[in-house]
């Protein structure tokens, strides 16, 4: 469905429609380079896109090495099973969570 869209725009740029009232005719061609044309034009619009995508993401992922830098994480998780009296749990300390 996604293909269907651009395709047609592309036909459509490569048409010529004629109308005749007078004979109550409308006439369409298609001609061929023309629709090469725009599919080539098409194609190096999308690579020029995808292009600058790839080089933002790599200059924003930089930025952000720069700035944050190597950060090494040590996380200890403790779980205390115990629980207070009125079944509120307590931590590691003994103190109620609420």
């Amino acid at each position: 469905m996604r293909l269907i869209i651009p395709l047609a725009v592309l036909v459509l740029g490569a048409c010529d429609i004629d109308n005749d009232p007078a004979n109550e005719k409308v006439t369409v061609s298609y001609d061929r380079e023309r629709i090469k044309q725009s599919a080539a034009d098409a194609k190096r619009a999308a690579e020029d896109v995808a292009e600058g995508v790839a080089t933002v993401s790599a200059k924003t992922s930089q930025a952000i090495k720069d700035e944050v830098g190597d950060v090494d994480v040590d996380l200890r998780v403790t779980r205390d099973r115990g629980a207070s009296t009125d079944g509120a749990s307590t931590d590691a300390a003994g103190e109620s969570a609420r």
